[in-house]
């Protein structure tokens, strides 16, 4: 179990780095490339918004920050933090996507962006009930006057 978090955690920092580095410096090749390989998924849902897309990115760059820093260090409570947050934002980008699905150019086009962001869904889903049943302590400050607890790693 331990070496699922710490594939999903890595899976979600590479992602969030590579996705949001490329949103954020380049947002108008993030729009009419992004997935790449030939694939347009971003162009034909409305005209391109600069601002948009970068804080998306920004937003993306953060969530790959946080989980390198949760795989990096271990820590049970970032890990869970990782997975609640690419719940909180991916569930209702995926909904979004489901219910316009029809914008995009072909049926091939349909079904590869609803299994990838299903397959995010998912792990995020995962990442949260893996990390739920992971021991961690109540608090990690220290109290006045003693030591810090020991950490719990994933």
């Amino acid at each position: 179990m331990r070496l699922a978090v710490k594939v999903l955690l890595g899976w979600f920092a590479l992602f969030g780095l590579v996705i949001g580095l490329w949103q954020a410096v380049s947002p108008a090749s993030f729009y009419a490339d992004f997935p790449g390989m030939g694939r347009h998924w971003v162009s034909p849902d409305g005209p391109y918004n600069e601002h948009l897309l970068r804080d998306v990115g920004l937003g993306n760059l953060a969530v790959g920050t946080v989980a390198l820093v949760a795989l990096l260090t271990g820590a049970v409570w970032v890990a869970r933090a990782v997975g609640l947050a690419v719940v909180v934002t991916n569930l209702p980008h995926q909904l979004y996507h489901q219910a316009h699905v029809s914008v995009l150019p072909t049926v091939t086009d349909q079904v590869l962006q609803s299994i990838s962001l299903a397959a995010v869904s998912l792990a995020a889903v995962a990442l949260v009930v893996l990390t739920f049943r992971l021991p961690a302590p109540a608090s990690t400050a220290p109290r006045s006057g003693s030591r810090a607890p020991a950490p719990t790693h994933l």
